[in-house]
Order: structure tokens, then sequence, then C-alpha cells
């Protein structure tokens, strides 16, 4: 390239870089990006990302659109360049932020109240702990073995608890709905019930010491789900029959993905009240019992 040819393409280019910087240019940008109202911007946790396409001119973007109805996964949403736009970044922080929340923090003790339900607690005595020694939310604390011995019926067909697990958000949204469609559904068969109750840093495991027990036939725990980032509300319902500490997980049961955006709360205890009546007329759980 001549020498005249290059100094004319740099001025070029710094004539192009003027005009990019100029106040018309940036008061366009401005006032082409999105009106915010009252100095806020939407609500990110209320985007259905179901719902959400994000990607300029796509080809077949209807059918991946329709593709996406099937489940929330944060698929094509988009790019930044190399990153993420905006909005996909602060829901994907909102709903990191939510999980932790979820983990961290203790089901609300009036909440518990509300429900009728006593309080024990496992061997871990912090969420620290909870979280670090998995086999202590697996054994009840000594006084609270008393607890249950002197506040449970003795030897009722199904004993029914409610567990904090690894999310105390689960409890709060699903619980108040879930329980009350489990005993109404066993009642309704005559089936025999225990006191029902709520335990503080529980691990699944721990069903198999309160199943030995209270001599029930039957026990399910209804216990907060790893909080992922699509629900940091999810409830799993695992249930035994005749369970004993040390037995294998394949004698579990499990429902699982109980939210608002899985299966609902009502829905999802009709469903575990059948397994239960199932379970009762086939003396199995888990991998024995055929559904």
């Amino acid at each position: 390239m001549e020498q005249l040819d290059l100094k004319q393409l740099i001025e070029q280019v710094i004539q192009d870089m003027k005009l990019a910087n100029s106040p018309a240019v940036q008061t366009a940008e401005v006032q082409s990006g999105p009106a915010i109202e009252d100095g806020c911007i939407p609500d990110v946790t209320q985007v259905d990302i179901r719902t959400q396409y994000l990607v300029k001119n796509p080809q077949h973007g209807e059918e991946y659109l329709e593709l996406k109805q099937y489940a929330p996964c944060r698929l094509g949403i988009g790019k930044a360049g190399a990153r993420y736009k905006t909005d996909p970044l602060l829901q994907f922080r909102a709903a990191h932020s939510a999980a932790q929340d979820a983990v961290f923090s203790d089901v609300d003790e009036e909440f518990v109240e509300s429900m009728n339900l006593f309080t024990v607690h496992t061997q871990c005595d912090s969420k620290d702990t909870y979280l670090t020694r998995p086999d202590l939310g697996r054994k009840l604390a000594p006084e609270d073995v008393q607890t249950i011995k002197e506040k449970c019926k003795k030897n009722p067909t199904v004993q029914i608890y409610v567990a904090d697990g690894l999310s105390s958000a689960s409890v709060a949204a699903n619980v108040k709905d879930l329980l009350p469609a489990i005993l109404q559904g066993l009642q309704s068969s005559g089936i025999e019930t225990g006191t029902p109750f709520f335990v503080k840093y529980g691990r699944v495991a721990v069903m198999d010491e309160i199943s030995e027990l209270t001599g029930a036939e039957v026990t399910c725990t209804l216990i907060g789900e790893r909080p992922g980032l699509i629900t940091a509300e999810s409830m799993s319902a695992y249930i035994a029959y005749k369970a004993t500490v040390g037995m294998p997980e394949a004698r579990r049961t499990v429902v699982s993905n109980i939210h608002r955006s899985g299966t609902m709360p009502v829905e999802a205890g009709a469903h575990i009240a059948d397994i239960i009546k199932l379970m009762l007329e086939k003396k199995a759980s888990g991998t024995n019992l055929k559904l």
C-alpha cells in the first residue's frame, strides 16, 4: 500500500471514530433504549423463561420457541457479542441468589406453628454443620427422640412429617397445600395417620429412625430439594414401607419436582396418597413396588 493511501485510510478511521462519539450519536442511542418508568426496571424474577426468545433474526424461531414450552431452560437467550444480554444475566443472578437464600435461611417458626407442627432437631447444631456433616442430619438429637415418643401416636398406619432439607423456601411454598391433600386422600380411604411434625436440619435418611420410633407401616417425609437455577421452591416426597436404619436407598419411593411450575402441590398430594395406598396393599416400596 502506498504511503499516501495509508495516510488517507488512517484519517478516515479517525474521522469515523469522532462521529461515533459525537453527542448526536450518543443521544440517539440513549433514546433507542428501553423505557424505564418511575426509576425501576421490570422484576426479572417474574419472567417466564419458557416464553422468552431473544435471538435476533432466528431460523425456525417459532418451532424453537414451541420446543421451549416443554422445559424452562435457558436456551435461545441471545448474546451481546461474546457476552450474555443484560436481561438474561440479571435473571441468572437473581435465580442464583434465590437458590442461596433457600439453602442458608431457616423455615419461619411462625409458619411451622400455623401448620400445627411441633419441631424436633437432628444432631446438627447449625446450618453450617448441616451442610458439612450430612451424617448428623440423618440422626435425631437424643432429647428429641424422647419428644417424638411422647407426642406422636404409637404405631400409626402412616407417619408423615416435614423437613427443611436443602430448601426452606420449598416448605413455605408447598406444605400448606401438599400436607392437607395427602391427609385428606388417606383419611377418605379410612387409613390412619400419625401425628405430623417438623424436623429442622433433616436429611432424607432420618426417616428411618423416625419409622422405628413411631412403629409406622409407611413413613413419608416432605423435604426441600436442592435448589437449582430454575426454581428454589421444589419439594420431594420420600416414602418407604417399614423403613429401618441402614436400609438401602432402593427401598425408597420418591415423588419429586413438587412446585408451582412443576407438579402442583395439591395434585402431588393426591398422587402421594395413591402411592401410599398401593404400598400398604403390596407391602413394598422403592424398586420392590410395581406401580
